[in-house]
């Protein structure tokens, strides 16, 4: 009865880490998206979203049919209720990168100047490096890793804060609607973004709980 729960607990951490890549292949492909304006680009983000989902509901499955058969152990149990909480924060970032896609048509036509493409970027690649290194410290169970995400994210947090306060600035210093509605965009993609990697920190608090059964602001 062990060696069956252990399998399907290894079975369950695999498709983690398959969830984890999809998502970090879907934010790849919505910063190429954002970077070069392509719609095509993000539809692709869409339909592997989609994926995503589906991968959510079937792992959740799974974790609950091994709750319910197995009766497992305090800390096997704790693994399996962190788990629960990890893959919605894992469809959630890929639920903040599709909102990302979504605003690619509407950017089509920003003015360089207004479009804050470098920042949004950089942005991505925190946020990105985020989601590895969190799905990293899962994978090999390192809590110090996972605790040095949180300092990542308060980047994420100052960058999101430098492009609120230029696009105010752009904002008020014109009165074109269309302008004014492409900073707005870009406001919510970076708020996208910022949004992503506060999911990532959740879930490295979740592999820190795994570890060592205590929560982890």
């Amino acid at each position: 009865m062990r060696r069956r729960f252990d399998d399907k607990l290894n079975e369950i951490h695999d498709d983690i880490l398959r969830m984890g890549s999809i998502v970090e292949e879907e934010l790849t492909l919505a910063l190429k998206a954002l970077k070069k304006r392509d719609t095509g680009l993000a539809q692709q983000v869409i339909v592997t979203d989609d994926t995503v989902n589906e991968l959510r509901f079937a792992i959740e499955n799974k974790c609950v049919e091994l709750i319910a058969t197995q009766q497992p152990a305090a800390s096997d149990l704790r693994a399996i209720v962190a788990v629960m909480n990890m893959i919605v924060d894992l469809e959630r970032m890929g639920d903040q990168t599709k909102g990302v896609a979504k605003l690619i048509p509407a950017l089509e036509e920003t003015p360089g100047k207004w479009a804050r493409s470098e920042e949004l970027q950089e942005m991505g690649r925190l946020v990105g490096l985020m989601l590895k290194q969190a799905m990293t410290a899962y994978a090999t169970n390192n809590i110090e890793l996972a605790g040095l995400i949180a300092d990542q994210d308060d980047e994420v947090d100052n960058l999101y804060a430098q492009i609120h306060a230029q696009v105010m600035e752009n904002m008020a210093e014109t009165t074109k609607q269309k302008k004014v509605e492409a900073s707005y965009d870009v406001l919510r993609a970076a708020r996208e973004l910022e949004r992503f990697g506060d999911l990532a920190t959740n879930v490295a608090e979740r592999v820190i709980y795994i570890a060592t059964g205590q929560t982890y602001e």
